[in-house]
Parts: structure tokens; C-alpha cells; sequence
């Protein structure tokens, strides 16, 4: 049970291209838009698609893999964990929750 704490598993569509940097350390960091949808249908019978964001940050040769072969639109699962922080922007502090991604499975056909 102690491999469920923390745990985020998703699947969905990237929002945006992959952001890269690389740090003076050398250290290499992408993120980008992960889109999940869930579907469902009202009692008149209407179908109905919730869309959910969730902002994804990768490191190291992960991030390689990212930059590489991920592009706006590319399908994906993903395991991660949740982080949570804050920082400071024109003196009004800013909360943010990202997924920090463990393991990738690229799910787009070769075509």
C-alpha cells in the first residue's frame, strides 16, 4: 500500500508543445498542458464532456523523452506524484498544483 501514497495516474492530451529548460547545473525540466475528459450524460439525455487541465512537470532524461517525441495534441498516460507550492508576484502570492511525472506510456499509433 505505501506504492498508492501520493499516487496520480492520468490519461489525456497534451494542451500545449512541451516547455524545456535546462538549468546552469545542467539539470533539464519540461512542462506542459495535460487535458483529461470525462463524459457523461444528463437525465433529458444530453452528453456532456468535462474537460480537466492538470500542468505536468518532467525532469532529467524524462524530459529529453518529452522534448523529443511529445508535441500539442500527443496522447498519453502517465503516473505521478502531486506537488504543491506557492511563490510570490507583484507582492499577491500565487498557489500552484502540478503533477511531477514518474512514468510515461506514449499512447499516439505509429503511422
Amino acid at each position: 500500500m505505501q506504492s498508492l501514497r501520493n499516487s496520480v495516474q492520468l490519461i489525456g492530451r497534451l494542451g500545449n508543445n512541451p516547455e524545456v529548460r535546462t538549468f546552469e547545473s545542467g539539470k533539464k525540466m519540461a512542462s506542459f498542458s495535460l487535458a483529461t475528459n470525462e463524459t457523461y450524460y444528463t437525465s433529458e439525455g444530453d452528453k456532456v464532456t468535462d474537460t480537466q487541465w492538470h500542468n505536468i512537470v518532467v525532469w532529467g532524461k524524462k524530459a529529453d523523452i518529452v522534448e523529443n517525441y511529445l508535441k500539442k495534441g500527443s496522447e498519453i498516460a502517465m503516473e505521478g506524484k502531486l506537488i504543491y507550492r506557492s511563490y510570490e508576484k507583484e507582492g499577491e502570492t500565487k498557489y500552484i498544483t502540478e503533477v511531477n511525472l514518474n512514468e510515461l506510456l506514449m499512447m499516439d499509433k505509429k503511422g
